[in-house]
């Protein structure tokens, strides 16, 4: 089982970078996949970023060429660069775990980060 806490939220200007960081405790962190999501008010929760156990990341097209998926599994930690943002990427922003690779609905989430770009 694994707890996940967020961190590094807040309010920038569109064109602005922010590094997003999710700690986990818990047992076995290199062996999940871990991932981080968003919700924006009025809108479905979406996957920004995924990154596997394996280390292999994922992105889609939103996000694509502005966002950046690592992990350091000697801290129990993965982050989120985000570059070049603009007032669409406003938003909770969630980290999530589930093993091997994050899914739609993963087991394991933080308790959110917000982010807000303003224009």
């Amino acid at each position: 089982q694994l707890q996940l806490v967020e961190s590094g939220g807040g309010l920038v200007q569109a064109g602005d970078s922010l590094r997003l960081t999710c700690t986990a405790s818990g047992r076995a962190f290199a062996d999940y996949g871990l991932g981080w999501f968003r919700q924006a008010p009025g809108k479905e929760r979406e996957l920004v970023a995924r990154i596997n156990r394996g280390g292999t990341p994922y992105y889609p097209a939103v996000t694509q060429g502005r966002f950046t998926i690592s992990r350091d599994n000697a801290k129990n930690a993965f982050y989120l660069q985000m570059n070049n943002l603009n007032p669409e990427d406003t938003a909770v922003y969630y980290c999530a775990a589930e093993q091997l690779v994050v899914t739609a609905s993963p087991d394991y989430w933080g308790q959110g980060t917000q982010v807000t770009v303003s224009a």
